[in-house]
């Protein structure tokens, strides 16, 4: 994949126009700018991510804005780089929900801005994954977009051999199977490097007691405490609450233990399985700048380290080329999720995994662990792949008149009490419901509390607006904005709007 954004990237620098190169991660932006360089090495590159410093952030703008920058690579804020003479827009990892900025309020997809920046300016913008969005797909049926297909993986390598691990009757410790930590072993035996896959940073999920059941709750959130056994701590994933990590039950005093497991207990259990072998672990616990990111890629590719842990951050296209064995183990997390897009990303997730592994000569296994394994999402992936998991998968959209098939767009508010939130969205589905922009085609949905409805001491909720008719939900959201804004209920919640939401929370 990489090797055709270079080939094109070189047609154009050659007709004396620039290339722009968007990644959905920072930790993927350094691997880029090696690859780009090293083919291209009489190139000027600027690099723009969230990562840099005020200075170094606007010295790259400005080497962008002149045109002194052939190649401008960055995360999904460069598709706003002043590029002149631009000839060419790379997305990496168009699939990769980071292209979306969620908070704030200014919220866009960059994926979606590059096609429309490309099409304003009448130039081509390459799309690369090898998990397409199911709306990428839907455009390619549509003919929007033309897909072409790489049917052979770099090098002529063997693509890996995926195997569902069926938990029920093994004996599991830790996260890890009998049968996986003797695949393990095996691999290790043959020099292989082996990744762990587990989307779950810390040691535990949940603190509880054995005697009364109380679980640690995050005070501000409905949410469980997340365990650092290594730090000692408590902490929330949501709104960042830290707290010490108590030795009995605040309630009665009996003995507490914790209940499953991160990436800190999978390489704690993986160090006394496998004395001596090198463990590193990637998440954003242990990653948080890219020098450290770097320090953890280099033990990887120099062999210091066999075994690798991770979360999503492993799954991001970075190249491991004595990974032979990849252990993904709690697939099952994604199988009964509320969010219609819950099963297209855990696909995503485990071809992507999968993909790490047996990129050089030698070929790769991948062990997926669940209790589920006569699931349709898993036997119909491994058996089909990702493409007849695809099409399947967009037929029940399809039936179901959810994205890619309509347009959704979501109201969401917070406020301090849970009714003002709920007070505002229904004010605000009044207004709807009276104007005639609505028309036949528009939906309302709600409102309804977000699916984790308190967090950070604020209370959300949400109003759906769908239609199949993208045109007629935007005369409906231009209409309605500007009487939302006037309502009194508005000055009394933080309350913003999302077109094309990745995240119904």
């Amino acid at each position: 994949k990489t090797e055709v954004y270079l080939r094109l990237a070189e047609r154009q620098l050659e007709l004396g126009r620039r290339v722009l190169v968007l990644a959905p991660e920072i930790g993927l932006t350094p691997q880029l700018v090696g690859r780009f360089a090293r083919r291209f090495p009489q190139a000027t590159l600027a690099i723009l991510h969230s990562g840099l410093t005020d200075g170094e952030r606007l010295a790259a703008w400005r080497l962008a804005h002149s045109g002194r920058a052939q190649l401008v690579i960055g995360t999904r804020s460069a598709v706003f780089a002043p590029v002149p003479e631009l000839g060419l827009i790379i997305v990496d990892e168009e699939h990769d929900a980071s292209f979306k900025q969620q908070e704030g309020g200014f919220r866009y997809s960059a994926r979606d801005l590059a096609l429309v920046r490309a099409r304003m300016l009448d130039i081509p913008v390459m799309l690369g994954s090898a998990t397409p969005s199911f709306e990428s797909l839907h455009n390619v049926s549509a003919g929007r977009l033309t897909r072409l297909a790489l049917p052979e993986r770099a090098a002529a390598a063997t693509p890996p051999t995926l195997r569902l691990l069926d938990l029920r009757g093994e004996r599991v410790h830790a996260g890890l199977s009998t049968t996986a930590v003797g695949s393990i072993e095996r691999h290790l035996a043959a020099d292989g490097q082996v990744l762990i896959y587990i989307n779950r940073r810390g040691y535990a999920p949940t603190l509880a007691c054995t005697a009364c059941g109380w679980i640690a709750p995050c005070l501000s959130c409905d949410a469980r405490l997340t365990v650092y056994r290594q730090a000692a701590r408590l902490r929330c994933h949501h709104c960042g609450a830290d707290r010490e990590l108590p030795r009995q039950c605040p309630v009665c005093g009996y003995a507490v233990k914790t209940v499953g497991q991160g990436t800190e207990r999978v390489e704690e259990n993986l160090a006394e399985l496998f004395p001596g072998v090198g463990i590193a672990r990637l998440d954003r616990d242990v990653v948080r700048h890219s020098d450290e990111l770097d320090t953890v890629m280099r033990r990887v590719t120099s062999g210091e380290a066999r075994i690798l842990v991770g979360t999503q951050m492993v799954a991001k296209g970075h190249d491991f080329p004595a990974l032979t064995l990849v252990v993904v183990l709690n697939a099952d997390q994604g199988l009964f999720s509320t969010d219609f897009r819950a099963a297209e990303r855990l696909a995503q997730t485990i071809i992507q995994v999968a993909g790490r592994a047996g990129r050089a000569e030698r070929a790769g296994e991948v062990l997926i662990q669940t209790e589920y394994p006569e699931h349709p999402l898993l036997s119909g992936l491994l058996a089909g792949g990702y493409d007849a998991f695809a099409n399947a998968a967009l037929e029940e959209r399809r039936s179901a008149g959810w994205p890619p098939f309509s347009r959704l767009a979501a109201l969401r508010a917070s406020a301090t009490r849970a009714e003002m939130a709920i007070d505002f969205l229904d004010a605000a589905r009044r207004v709807a419901e009276r104007m005639p922009e609505r028309g036949a085609t528009v939906r309302l949905l709600g409102p309804a509390p977000a699916a984790m409805a308190r967090r950070a001491d604020r209370h959300h909720a949400q109003l759906l607006i769908e239609s199949v008719d993208r045109p007629a939900l935007h005369r409906l959201l231009d209409g309605w904005l500007p009487v939302i804004e006037t309502l009194p209920e508005a000055r009394r919640v933080r309350w913003a709007l999302d077109v094309d939401p990745l995240e119904l929370f």
